[in-house]
């Protein structure tokens, strides 16, 4: 009964809230990634239409359920892609992208709609990527060809870009990302992928922006190479997004561990409003299930050979868990 009245709360929340955004896969979601679908009065853009599951997190690879979970956000991203007008990459992590060489678990190139070559799609410029990250930027340019457009810190219709600014920290390995501000007519929406909230100056640009609807990825929690310092400050700059935009939704890294819901719950009542997930955001209940994986695995055992025979296509997912235990959506 509690666990309903929660989920009747984050509905209730959401009333009154801008219906032009859907947050189609994230961590609360039950996948990795921080997919959306946002209408405007004459576009529809999808931006980072890519999932992926955590290939192995903590000695295990994805439980069953959360591999239906992927099943299900694959199939929406692929719907969207056929009734878009754009389509927005921030960088080119295999959760942000579908892969030429994807896992069974990510979105393939070869499951696009062909219709993807008669869209507008905008990304983060290929300078300055590691070998890894350029091969895929180079396999999005030959499946795209001249639909593909370099993005950063051009303005297109309601659509504007940032300058490429840090994947967390200045200076990371992991590179730099593209942001995503969209005027929604109301309203200003703002995606901003993988910051992780631990550059002060990329918050400062997201305010000078002037947007009122942000969604971000917060801090990766889970890692032990988060120093204390990183951990403070992107408490910080949470609280300074919460204090300064109408609705800030935090999740992906954040969400990967049981340590985000409850952080993001303490941020909530430190800014005196509520901060949410994707899922609290999209009236659902919360679907940690990359964090909850150990747990899944002790409460419903998988056959040795399930993963093999899933990568093989002999079986799916949905066809594995009983209905009357779970609803998939």
């Amino acid at each position: 009964m509690a666990e309903n009245n929660q989920f009747s709360q984050q509905k209730s929340d959401r009333i009154g809230l801008d219906d032009s955004v859907e947050i189609i896969g994230a961590e609360s979601l039950g996948v990795r990634g921080l997919c959306c679908l946002v209408k405007t009065e004459d576009r529809r853009v999808l931006i980072d239409p890519g999932v992926a599951l955590g290939y192995r997190r903590l000695g295990l690879l994805p439980h069953p359920r959360q591999v239906a979970e992927g099943e299900r956000v694959r199939r929406r991203i692929i719907s969207a892609l056929t009734e878009t007008t754009d389509v927005v990459f921030s960088h080119f992590h295999g959760d942000h992208v579908p892969l030429r060489e994807a896992n069974p678990y990510q979105l393939a190139i070869r499951e696009l709609p062909t219709t993807l070559q008669s869209l507008a799609v905008w990304s983060k410029s290929a300078d300055d990527l590691g070998e890894k990250m350029a091969r895929r930027a180079q396999d999005l340019e030959e499946l795209l060809g001249l639909s593909l457009h370099a993005a950063e810190g051009q303005s297109v219709g309601p659509m504007s870009f940032s300058p490429a600014v840090p994947h967390g920290i200045k200076g990371s390995r992991q590179g730099a990302v593209m942001m995503t501000r969209i005027d929604l007519g109301s309203k200003v929406f703002l995606h901003a992928s993988d910051i992780q909230l631990l550059d002060a100056e990329t918050i400062d640009f997201i305010l000078d922006w002037q947007v009122d609807i942000v969604l971000a990825a917060g801090p990766p929690l889970y890692l032990e190479a988060l120093t204390s310092e990183q951990r403070t400050a992107a408490r910080n700059q949470a609280l300074r997004l919460a204090q300064n935009v109408d609705v800030l939704i935090l999740d992906h890294h954040l969400m990967r561990d049981q340590k985000g819901p409850k952080w993001l719950d303490s941020l909530s009542a430190e800014a005196g409003k509520k901060v949410f997930c994707a899922a609290d955001f999209m009236g659902r209940k919360r679907l940690l299930l990359e964090a909850e994986r150990t747990e899944l695995y002790k409460t419903i055992p998988v056959s040795k050979d399930w993963h093999d025979k899933y990568a093989e296509g002999l079986i799916k997912a949905e066809e594995y868990i009983p209905a009357s235990r779970f609803s998939l959506p």
